[in-house]
Formats: C-alpha cells, structure tokens, sequence
C-alpha cells in the first residue's frame, strides 16, 4: 500500500463508498470532506473493506496483519463513527455506515475537538446546498425512498388512531427499540457553523437512533446518550411543540433513526421545497383536509408548513375576498404539522386513498434500490460482503418476495440461471 499517493488513497475510498446503491457524486469538495474524516492511512485501509458486515478475521485476512492490530484500527474507526459494531451469535462485526444517514451526519452530531467542525460544514454546506448533485443523488435516484415521514399521532382523531398501523407510529418504534440514543441534530449543527442558523430556533438533541447503532455510537465516542422510552417520548412532544417533522429510516421493522427536521436546515425538506413536486422522502399514509366552514382564514398553517406545500389563496366574494388556505396534494407529506397549529380544529387528517408502500427491513430496502439503479449485481458479487450464505439468501429471499417487475429487473441485472430457477420455482409454487 506504500506507493499509493494520497489522492489515490482516497480516490480508493471514494470508489469504494460508491460501489452500492447509496454513494456520493466526486467533486474537490467531497475529497476535501474525506480528507478531515480519514487520515490517509485510514483511507487506504477502509477502501479494502467489505460494505456490508464483516468479522474482525475478515478485516485482519483482507489488511494482511493480525487479528490484534487489526482490532485497534478498527475500534479507532469506532471511535470516529466511520465504523459501527455489533455483536452476532457472540462473535464481534463490523459495517461501514453509509454516506446518510451514516458517516455524515455522525461526524457532527456531538462537539468535537479532533476535527475542525466549522471547516466541515462549511464543506458540508457547498457540497449539498451549492453543488447539489448528491442531494439529487441520495434523494432521486431510486424510486423507494431512503426515509418516510412518521404522523404526528396526536393530531389524529380517535377513528383516524384505530386505523394507523404500529410500523407508522413514531412511539412504537420507540417501544420497540432494544436500545435509544439522542444526539445532537447533525443538520442545525452544520447549518449554524455555516452561517445560517435555525430559522425557528429548534431544539438541537433531538436527533434519534435506535438498537446496534444507538449502542454503538454511545460506546464509542458519545455521539449519542442512551436514553429511555420515556426520555425519547419527551423528545418527540418537544418536537412537536417546535413544528418539527420526524423522518425515519424508510423500513417497517427496526429503523435505525428517527430525525426531528426543520425546513430550513434539514436537507430532505430543503430539497423537497427546492425541486418540488418531486418528493425526496416517502410520504404518510395521511393527507390535511381543511373544513372552510370552520376555517378562519388566519393564514398560520401556510406558516408553519415545514415545505411551503399550503398557501393562501384569493377568496370569494361571499368571503369578503379573504384569502383561504389551498393545500398542493402532490407535494403534502402528511406531517400533521399543519393540523396541529390550526387554532380551530379546521384541519384534519384523512387516509390517502392509495397507500404508501414501506419495505420490510433494510435488506429488503437495500435490494429493491439496487434493483431501481441497476447495481443488483455490485451488491450479489461483492463477495467479501456477501461471502456466506446467510447473506445471499437474504439477498435471494428479499428478490423472491418482490412484485413480478422488479423480480423481472433483478434478473436481468444478475442474468443468472440460478435466479431464473428459483422464480420460476417461486412462481408455480404461488401460482
């Protein structure tokens, strides 16, 4: 590894964080992110490294050193949240996080004095708000979406509460969770250091995170607190008290995080205001009605609406040419925020019509993305990910539950008889 320079260290790095279906476009800003989070010794070790979970052997077999030196390293790179471990069947593993949610935004997510954090959101603020493409990248580039937005439950009427399903609440993710961290909001972080502070003055820890990554970034390095179900209820009504949108990992089963966002600094919101209709997160399965009976035109749910989706429009004649509320349906996420500020009760929540479809878990979401971007087969073939064959059935039993497109898609993409069997086999079995 010695006669890498250190841009081909990185560079490594880079191809390597792109290599599945979440990466992160190259620019001169980007290299320079890596450079404050990576040493150049670390770059080039963690671009030998399996993506998906690996075993302390497998790192020590993949470096070419022992299993003791390899530990440090690893567990340097714990500390730095650039890496998070698990335990599995008692044996130690390691993944490395995604750009986001992952790497990122833990970077920032307590005050630190290792690292110029200033530097890098200023860094931060030119490579997602002025270059854009990564932004566009992680929120575009696949039709399933990596966050939903959760209800605000309170808002909801006692009819609406009896049809809302756990997964879609946020408290049952918190009763859930087998461990719960907050820590400090990456975004309002990074947004203040930049020079553009909260426009509301939102609370700064209220950023979430549940089970292994939870436990693990409170071991390593208090990136976040572990608290209780209690603590991360109290959370959440802060939040709700401070117009905030929840946004979880898009998955039913165990999320790994739940963000309390703002308009004006998270980065999804940003970009569902910015490139409106298209919608950067998944929806609720709700939409805001307004009762114009009941409204009194106070203009203050177009105020609070966290996306701009509500705005005021001219009224009748019968009306005294007061301007009402007008809510944009393609854009609306279905927060409650807006049903919440209503001083009347004029705005209430009702079921959308076509529901939104979460996947399972994130295997399930990890394989249908890869599917939508055509990169199926760097997820399959990254054998030092996928080299035991808990992982491939995963994988496999992930592509067989699948509607018959995206089973077609995936075939094509891996072109292998072996799939071809097992769907057909599927099929007749179903059929």
């Amino acid at each position: 590894m010695g006669h890498l320079t250190a841009r081909d260290a990185y560079k490594n790095l880079e191809d390597r964080i792109n290599w599945f279906t979440q990466g992160a476009p190259p620019s001169e800003t980007w290299y320079k992110i890596l450079q404050v989070l990576y040493t150049e010794k670390e770059a080039k070790w963690v671009a030998m490294l399996p993506v998906r979970p690996f075993t302390l052997k497998k790192a020590a077999k993949v470096w070419g050193t022992t299993e003791e030196k390899a530990e440090k390293l690893l567990d340097r790179l714990c500390e730095k949240a650039l890496m998070v471990d698990s335990e599995y069947k008692g044996q130690r593993q390691f993944v490395m996080p995604p750009p986001m949610a992952g790497f990122i935004e833990f970077a920032l997510m307590r005050t630190r004095g290792d690292i110029d954090q200033k530097y890098l959101s200023e860094l931060y603020y030119q490579y997602m708000n002025v270059e854009e493409d990564f932004v566009k990248e992680l929120f575009f580039s696949t039709e399933t979406r990596l966050g939903r937005v959760y209800v605000q439950e309170p808002v909801l009427t006692n009819d609406k509460t009896n049809h809302i399903l756990d997964y879609e609440r946020a408290t049952h993710i918190i009763e859930d969770a087998k461990y719960i961290g907050v820590g400090t909001c990456y975004c309002r972080h990074r947004m203040y250091h930049a020079g553009h502070p909260c426009e509301i003055n939102a609370p700064w820890d209220v950023c979430l995170t549940f089970d292994n990554v939870a436990r693990s970034l409170s071991e390593h390095g208090d990136y976040a607190r572990l608290i209780s179900k209690e603590e991360a209820k109290d959370v959440l009504e802060r939040s709700y008290a401070s117009n905030l949108v929840q946004i979880g990992e898009n998955v039913r089963e165990h999320p790994a995080f739940i963000c309390n966002c703002c308009g004006c600094c998270c980065e999804a919101l940003q970009a569902a205001r910015k490139f409106s209709p298209m919608q950067p997160v998944a929806t609720t399965n709700y939409m805001p009605k307004v009762n114009h009976d009941k409204c009194i035109k106070c203009g203050k749910c177009a105020r609070v609406c966290p996306i701009l989706a509500i705005s005021m429009k001219e009224g009748q004649a019968e009306d005294n040419g007061k301007k009402h509320p007008e809510i944009d349906g393609e854009i609306c996420l279905g927060c409650g925020v807006c049903a919440r500020n209503c001083p009347v009760g004029a705005i209430e929540l009702e079921r959308r019509p076509i529901q939104i479809i979460t996947p399972v878990n994130s295997t399930h979401r990890f394989v249908v993305q890869a599917i939508e971007k055509g990169t199926l087969q760097n997820l399959i073939f990254d054998n030092q990910a996928f080299a035991n064959h808990r992982a491939m059935a995963a994988v496999f039993g992930t592509i067989l539950r699948l509607p018959p497109l995206k089973q077609a898609m995936a075939s094509r993409q891996f072109k292998s008889v072996y799939l071809d069997k097992l769907l057909s086999l599927y099929k007749k079995k179903y059929d």
